[in-house]
This record gives structure tokens, sequence and C-alpha cells, in this order.
């Protein structure tokens, strides 16, 4: 069990302080193929003369471990299919870049201009399947691209491995949570998910408490993990910022087992998929 924070406890063993920290990860390296994401962060940490505690959660991007994982496409080799030329035809888009988000994809939601909206292999629905552009060029000296850059291939198992090394290393319980920026279907802009969770609860079920009067709650469900990464995703940026790995300090929580998947709704109840 993590350290108590300085909060209201609950009956489901999360709590928050008044105060939670945000604290970025400064200087480090841009992640090549077969680097150990785990050091990297132990670096960062003694860098920043941090010592990680009961409790801490450590947010990283999922580009790091795509990265780290040599996730790049260059997309230029590509030779898309006949239903990709169809519907690349049909939404205006590259042809070899629709043929990769069919790839990552296990069907087509929505389709307009420009946009494919997909249900994701690891089962959450995003546009273009969180397919990257930005920052995917492997190395300085690869060929001119253009490049993509795919998702990791288990987010959940990157953090439990990343949790693990990080534990064994400082001896405490911590969470880790692997984000991604992503839009939603009823506002505008992207906000920071999760991806990959160990450690911290994906989900905070609260029914049952009570509210200022008295009232149980009947139906509140909290997405922790969500929330750790929205707040990790204003400090880490989303441009030329390079601080991919955030320290959130101030939550308090039981050690779970827990997996990004239980995030996911069931594609039976989903009216916007």
């Amino acid at each position: 069990m993590s350290a108590p924070a300085q909060g209201v406890a609950d009956p489901g063993g999360v709590s928050c302080a008044s105060t939670l920290s945000l604290i970025a990860l400064t200087g480090l390296p841009r992640v090549a193929p077969g680097d150990d994401v785990a050091r990297l962060i132990v670096e960062g940490l003694a860098r920043a003369e941090l010592e990680l505690q009961a409790g801490d959660v450590l947010v990283v991007t999922s580009k790091v471990f795509s990265r780290a994982e040599g996730r790049f496409v260059d997309v230029s080799g590509v030779t898309p299919g006949p239903r990709a030329q169809a519907l690349a035809q049909e939404v205006g888009k590259d042809p070899r870049m629709v043929e990769l988000i069919l790839r990552e994809s296990l069907e087509v939601s929505r389709r307009a201009p420009n946009v494919i909206i997909v249900r994701h292999r690891l089962g959450f629905v995003s546009a273009n399947a969180g397919i990257d552009l930005s920052n995917a060029r492997p190395r300085e000296d690869a060929a001119p691209g253009p490049w993509a850059l795919l998702l990791p291939e288990d987010p959940d198992l990157c953090a439990r491995r990343t949790r693990a090394a990080l534990e064994e290393r400082y001896g405490v319980s911590v969470g880790v949570v692997i984000s991604d920026s992503h839009g939603r279907p009823f506002r505008l802009g992207t906000v920071g998910i999760a991806l990959g969770v160990s450690g911290l609860p994906a989900l905070h079920d609260q029914v049952g408490r009570a509210d200022l009067d008295g009232r149980k709650l009947e139906s509140t469900l909290t997405a922790l993990a969500d929330q750790v990464a929205a707040a990790a995703d204003l400090v880490a940026g989303q441009a030329d910022e390079a601080r991919p790995v955030v320290l959130v300090r101030g939550l308090s929580f039981q050690a779970t087992a827990s997996r990004a998947a239980a995030l996911l709704r069931n594609p039976s109840q989903d009216l916007y998929a």
C-alpha cells in the first residue's frame, strides 16, 4: 500500500492530497530503438535529485516506448491495398497512411473528408489509429521518409515492466501510466489518456460513498488513470518541450493489477463508435 496522502480517505483505498505535484523530468535523450526506458527514467530522477516515494506515479508518453520498440515505418515504402486505396479516395488522405491505419485497426468507425475514426487493435476508438507523424524520424541520418510512428505493441506490458524495474531500484510501491493524447467525439481538442497502466487503479469506483448531505453515490466511477494522464499532459507538452516523463506526487492508492483495458466501454454499449 502506498503512503497515505493528506486528503480525504475513501473506502476504495484512493485519495488525493490537497496539493498535487507534477514534475517533468528534463534532459532525457531522444529515445532510440533498444533503449532501456526504466534506466532513462532513473537517470532523469537522479539529475533532478529526486527519489521515488511510495504512492508516486510516473506518467510516460507512449512515444517513448514506441521509439524504444522501433515502431517506425518509412511511409514511402508502404504499398496500399485495394481497400486502403478506395478509402483514401473517399476521404482524401494519402493511401499509404490509410493502409497503415487499417493495419493497426479492428474496424472503421467513422469517415469524413480527411478523417478516419477507427477501433484500434488495443480496443479504444481514435483518429488515425493513434499513428503519429510528429517527431517520428528514427535518427538524424535516416532516410527522408516521411516517417510514421505506431503505438507500442502492448502498453500495459510496458507499464508493468517499467514499474517492476523502478520498484526494484527504489524499494517502494509506485504506479506507472503510459499516456497518449486523444480527441473526443463530443468536445474539441485533445486530452491525455492512459493507454497502459500498472499499480495505479485504472478505475476508481466511488459508489456507496456519501456526499456532503449524506446521500449515497449510486453511479460515480472515476477514470483515475485518465485523470492522471491528463494532468501530466499539461507539463509534458505536445511540441518541442522534450518532457516525456512526468512524476505525479500526492496520490494514495492500493497497488493493483489493473490494466488500461478496464477503461474501455463495451462496444455494444458505445453510442459514439
